[in-house]
């Protein structure tokens, strides 16, 4: 039978003392992928009234950083999950993957439209079934339909506890926000990196068949293949 499970409270120290570890690092990212993103956005508003078209151009620029800066994160938060140790350059490794990475966000979006316009609940449901598919495609290099498919068939059985999971996420980094926003400096990465954590969990078990919990996350494909 394929059971999976994991531990909630795991995931959040696991996340929490990385990012004690590591604070300065994730400041220095979290600062960087703010600047990387907003300069664009912001720059693209000034110049809405007097020149339209090359504020769209400045909105288009801030939509592929941002696709960029994501990639990167999940790769950083992916290490850390990993016992790895990534570095500031990884912020921008999304040679190979960006295209596919694009095409699956929209997809995984569309699919997610068409399960909220469906009475809400199908939508809530494909959202958690098809979230990891990033994950996929980023560690292994693999296609969209193939990284959904992945995802799917990963978070069998946890699908409920992925949304308590994911709603539990969402109300750390709202209190951090509160906090005069400085609070995210410490509740963006524990939770980024909490959320790669299961993710490795729930993938380790699904390739060993076993359904233990207490076990540290494994290297994914793409890690086995560089440490030989």
């Amino acid at each position: 039978m394929d059971k999976k499970d994991f531990s909630i409270d795991e995931a959040l120290k696991f996340g929490w003392n990385t990012m004690k570890t590591n604070f300065w690092f994730f400041f220095g990212v979290f600062v960087i992928a703010v600047a990387v993103i907003y300069i664009p956005y912001v720059v693209g508003i000034l110049c809405t009234r007097s020149a339209y078209a090359v504020s769209f151009l400045f909105y288009i620029a801030s939509a592929v950083l941002s696709a960029i800066i994501n990639i990167g994160l999940i790769k950083i938060a992916l290490k850390f999950a990993k016992q790895g140790k990534p570095d500031l350059k990884d912020l921008f490794a999304f040679q190979g993957c960006f295209w596919r990475y694009l095409g699956g966000s929209f997809l995984y979006g569309l699919v997610y439209v068409a399960g909220m316009i469906l009475l809400v609940v199908p939508g809530i449901i494909w959202a958690i079934m098809f979230q990891y598919f990033a994950y996929y495609i980023i560690s292994e290099k693999i296609g969209i339909m193939d990284a959904l498919e992945k995802s799917r068939q990963l978070t069998k059985t946890v699908r409920w506890k992925l949304l308590g999971f994911g709603i539990l996420l969402a109300l750390i980094n709202y209190l951090g926000a509160i906090v005069l926003l400085v609070g995210l400096f410490a509740t963006v990465p524990t939770t980024i990196v909490a959320y790669a954590y299961v993710f490795c969990k729930l993938h380790e078990q699904k390739e060993s068949g076993v359904g233990a919990v207490a076990v540290e996350p494994k290297a994914s494909i793409e890690d086995k293949g560089a440490a030989k």
